[in-house]
């Protein structure tokens, strides 16, 4: 909802970067981001698994360009697509709630929610 609600009814709060679905099945999303500027791509993946009454998402967003003190670019890119209004985003059609359980980053790399939601 959010990718398709895109500048209207949503929009990235992490410089304003655009999101595009690359390739949709069952239990897998692939997205492309636009940095805001137009300058530069990330390529993320999401993947669903069913758990009980809710789901797992696994994800990974990874820059097309050599990229050091990312400043939480690709982390965002992914919290960006399924945090609710407990975590300070705003709900397009949901809103989401969630654990975050494990979260791995490369070198120099950020991640902090905070950080994701200053335009």
């Amino acid at each position: 909802a959010r990718v398709a609600g895109q500048p209207s009814r949503w929009h990235d709060p992490h410089n304003r970067g655009t999101f595009a679905i690359s390739y949709s099945s069952g239990n897998q999303l692939a997205l492309k981001r636009l940095t805001g500027d137009g300058k530069y791509t990330d390529k993320i993946m999401f993947t669903f698994e069913s758990d009980g009454a809710g789901c797992r998402v696994f994800g990974c967003s990874e820059s097309q360009v050599f990229s050091i003190m990312d400043f939480g670019t690709n982390y965002c890119n992914l919290r960006m697509l399924y945090c609710g209004s407990a975590d300070g985003c705003k709900p397009v059609q949901h809103d989401l709630t969630s654990i975050e359980v494990d979260a791995s980053s490369s070198f120099g790399a950020s991640r902090s929610l905070e950080k994701c939601l200053v335009v």
